[in-house]
């Protein structure tokens, strides 16, 4: 198959592409206008309420090399009787984007705006023919596809994400190993087609219509659903909108191979919006074909106090057995190992601190614990991706090798840190009747668990002491110290 040449002005560019009809890993360059390109394969971060979790954008731009970012408008879309307008959507600014400005991301990253966070909390209520359902700070509300095409005119973000009718799983924490994509039921699985088809030409007739330009590149949303299914809808896309459409964004990368059946989609960038879980997992989509990743495990790995130590290419000295893909910092073998976090490293953390201080951090609930963790486990994907590169751009390629090793050295699942993870944010989750809470309580009654009398008492389910005889309790014990260590009530120190 001839791939047809994509316009000079396109923002993706391939440099190499390891298999011939361009469906595979492939080596490539994106570049957006007022960014820095973005090398690819690569990753963007995963934001909550525009904010990478534990890093200010100074120690974004300082301590990493994140080129971009994916931001969920249901992040911002709360409303109240006083507040019809969401605060986002009232942004002024004349130099910057007033998604950039309000969420103050630098100016050198791309962002990237969906609809929903990146996995999405299941709505009860479900989608509707002209509408989704968004989980917001004060809860569910729909979001017709008119509204979020004025939404995007009004916070002019770098890429944008047309309406895609999705279905995610109702579990409100996932294994780390299941998709929340999954759909099984067929005529659901052709609704979902049918409506996503239907939503994108109304995204871009819309804004035709009232003589407004789509500024921002649109990533056309594939579904996790079969081929079979979608084919018609690949069919217009190929057809209709190739020329509009600066990218696509994957919901299951098992679709890709099929991509090839249409050529004016193959040169596209491809942002994958599957959910990974582990850096096998990443590796294995890579070779699929997929040039931008949004990777939720790394966010939560660093919550649980696990410091990435994986490389690629994987070390080739593997008589140790089976290496873990993290180091859990909550262990208290680290309590006096005054080493850098992984030996190598050049992140901040690990040139600056080891590990007895950052075990310290966490057991002590300092912040700073967890935001050393982030600049630590940004930087090991960082360098994981530049591995990968080096290795696409080999002459021969050796990342089929180095990946077959990788998944020989290295364990198939990160690590569970043993300690406390931060405090959860409650729009980011949705609890169902029996569920325990995610944050554990900040307080509780001293010595209740360990003193049954004293917590009946507490309860009002018990009286002891002096009033359980119908006395008053003394200022001042009328006995000596030998009756009240009888009694239990104080020992006698030597």
């Amino acid at each position: 198959m001839v791939t047809p040449e994509r316009d000079e002005r396109a923002m993706f560019k391939i440099l190499k592409a390891v298999v011939g009809d361009g469906v595979g890993a492939r080596l490539g360059t994106l570049s957006l206008p007022k960014r820095h390109p973005i090398d690819t394969p690569n990753f963007v971060g995963l934001t909550a309420r525009g904010a990478i979790p534990h890093l200010t954008p100074d120690n974004i731009s300082k301590w990493s090399e994140l080129g971009g970012v994916y931001i969920a408008l249901e992040d911002f879309m709360e409303t109240t009787r006083k507040k019809k307008s969401p605060p986002l959507l009232e942004m002024q600014s004349e130099d910057i984007e007033p998604l950039h400005a309000f969420t103050a991301t630098p100016s050198h990253i791309v962002t990237i705006l969906g609809a929903r966070r990146h996995p999405a909390i299941s709505s009860p209520i479900g989608n509707a023919k002209d509408s989704i359902s968004i989980f917001t700070s004060t809860g569910f509300q729909k979001l017709t596809n008119e509204a979020y095409r004025q939404s995007v005119g009004a916070v002019k973000p770098d890429v944008v994400i047309p309406l895609a009718d999705m279905t995610y799983s109702r579990a409100t924490v996932f294994t780390e190993t299941k998709r929340r994509t999954n759909v099984t039921s067929s005529k659901r699985q052709l609704r979902m087609v049918e409506r996503t088809e239907d939503w994108l030409p109304e995204f871009f007739a819309a804004s035709e219509d009232d003589g407004d330009i789509i500024t921002p590149s649109v990533f056309a949303p594939l579904l996790p659903v079969s081929y079979a299914t979608q084919w018609e809808y690949f069919n217009r896309l190929e057809q209709d909108f190739a020329s509009k459409l600066s990218g696509l964004a994957v919901y299951d990368a098992d679709i890709l191979p099929d991509l090839g059946n249409h050529g004016p989609l193959v040169p596209l960038p491809r942002l994958s919006l599957d959910y990974i879980a582990t850096p096998q997992e990443i590796l294995r989509q890579v070779h699929l074909g997929i040039d931008v990743f949004s990777l939720p495990f790394l966010n939560s790995i660093s919550d649980a106090g696990i410091a990435l130590s994986f490389t690629f290419p994987p070390p080739s000295d593997s008589s140790d057995g089976i290496k873990s893909l993290g180091i859990n910092m909550w262990s208290s073998e680290h309590e006096t190992a005054v080493k850098p976090l992984v030996e190598g490293c050049k992140c901040y953390a690990c040139t600056k601190h080891h590990r007895a201080f950052m075990h310290h951090l966490l057991n002590a609930k300092e912040m700073l614990g967890w935001t050393l963790l982030q600049v630590h486990n940004y930087q090991v994907i960082s360098d994981f991706f530049a591995g990968i590169r080096a290795s696409l751009s080999a002459e021969p390629p050796t990342f089929e090798k180095y990946s077959d090793d990788f998944m020989r050295v290295y364990d198939s699942e990160l690590p569970t840190g043993t300690g406390t993870r931060p405090r959860a944010r409650g729009y980011h989750f949705k609890s169902r009747g029996g569920d325990d809470k995610i944050n554990p309580p900040g307080w509780e009654h001293y010595g209740a668990e360990s003193d049954p009398a004293l917590a009946g008492e507490m309860a009002g389910l018990a009286v002891t002491g002096a009033a359980a005889e119908g006395k008053e309790t003394p200022l001042i014990p009328d006995a000596n110290a030998m009756e009240l260590d009888k009694q239990g009530f104080a020992e006698i120190s030597n």
